[in-house]
């Protein structure tokens, strides 16, 4: 058992690819324990379950207790409330565990998060063995930052804990500053001449010696996203960010997140449909969920970003198992009964 235990922070903007490439990892861990540590947003754990189901935990066993979620803010604003508590349980089954792997919501500033390694009650028994930045290059190569911006401040907004208005621009140049590794995703989506240019700037803003590192699906080799041994919290100082101490924030009370649970199967090509024509009569930035669909014996994911629908099947339902759709809506000014009654034909 090493002295400490190792961490991986992973971090970037919302639909970047964390949550695949977290999935990927896991499934390809070359043996290792990896203990999972989810930022949620929404009200039932949409990432976390799919983490679960990437076959490798044991769901009814004791591994399932590695993938854990905090549902209750920004990590880097709720770092003494959620994550001190979380890091002390995991540290107690250190026996058990070989790395631990943290998936911050797209809002995490990195640098707070990683300063609470300093903490005596962490940095005993963990340290950061590197920060991993997750970049949408087909996002960049359209000179966006995000692939849906409305999303993403859906997601402030909504946010009561959230202690920072930082500026997308601006916390993006902190992901990048705090980075030991940058993944990028969808680049088989960017021309190869355009993907070059989005390379070059990429490499001109990271710190020197950050490699930058294509990827698809969340297809990464483990010991390239592990073993860092950079023990970032002592390394800080090289690390700039724009907003340290900055403690001042507004929220819109309008941005909500509704969770919607049917009990009937669904067609998917319907369900589809009826979506797309939700999401242009309501201000909807992110839809995902599950999907019980009629006379298939396996769950079906799905994921929408702004018009994007995106969707493929996971895994079997299981014996014991409820099959139900469940899908989560974030937006402004959502109303249950409306979403409800619209999808009820369905």
């Amino acid at each position: 058992m090493p002295a400490k235990l190792p961490v991986t922070v992973i971090t970037g903007f919302l639909g970047a690819g964390k949550t695949t490439l977290i999935r990927h990892l896991l499934q390809h861990n070359q043996g290792r324990r990896i203990a999972v540590l989810v930022n949620e947003f929404g009200e039932v754990g949409i990432d976390g379950d799919l983490l679960r189901s990437c076959q490798v935990c044991d769901e009814d066993g004791e591994d399932n207790s590695n993938i854990l979620e905090l549902a209750n803010g920004c990590l880097c604003c709720t770092v003494q409330e959620e994550f001190l508590p979380t890091m002390q349980e995991l540290l107690l089954r250190r026996d058990r565990i070989d790395s631990i792997v943290i998936e911050t919501s797209g809002l995490a500033l990195p640098k707070p998060l990683v300063q609470a390694f300093r903490w005596q009650e962490i940095r005993t028994g963990a340290t950061v063995d590197g920060v991993v930045t997750v970049v949408d290059c087909e996002a960049i190569a359209d000179d966006r930052l995000v692939s849906d911006r409305q999303a993403l401040e859906a997601q402030r907004q909504a946010d009561d804990s959230l202690e920072h208005e930082t500026p997308i621009e601006e916390l993006f140049e902190d992901q990048l500053n705090c980075a030991d590794l940058v993944v990028l995703t969808k680049c088989d989506r960017v021309p190869k001449e355009r993907y070059q240019q989005v390379r070059t700037w990429l490499e001109s803003q990271v710190r020197p010696g950050v490699k930058l590192v294509p990827c698809h699906q969340g297809e990464i080799e483990s010991s390239v996203l592990l073993g860092f041994n950079a023990a970032v919290e002592d390394d800080l100082d090289s690390r700039p960010s724009h907003h340290d101490g900055d403690h001042d924030h507004d929220h819109d009370d309008d941005i909500n997140s509704i969770c919607l649970t049917f009990d009937r199967p669904m067609n998917p090509k319907a369900l589809s449909q009826r979506l797309q024509q939700l999401v242009e009569r309501e201000e909807i930035y992110r839809i995902k969920g599950f999907v019980n669909v009629a006379n298939k014996p396996m769950r079906m994911v799905l994921q929408g970003v702004g018009q994007r629908f995106e969707s493929f099947f996971d895994r079997p339902w299981k014996g014991d198992e409820q099959r139900q759709t469940r899908l989560v809506f974030i937006g402004q000014g959502l109303q249950r009964d409306r979403l409800s009654d619209f999808l009820a034909e369905v």
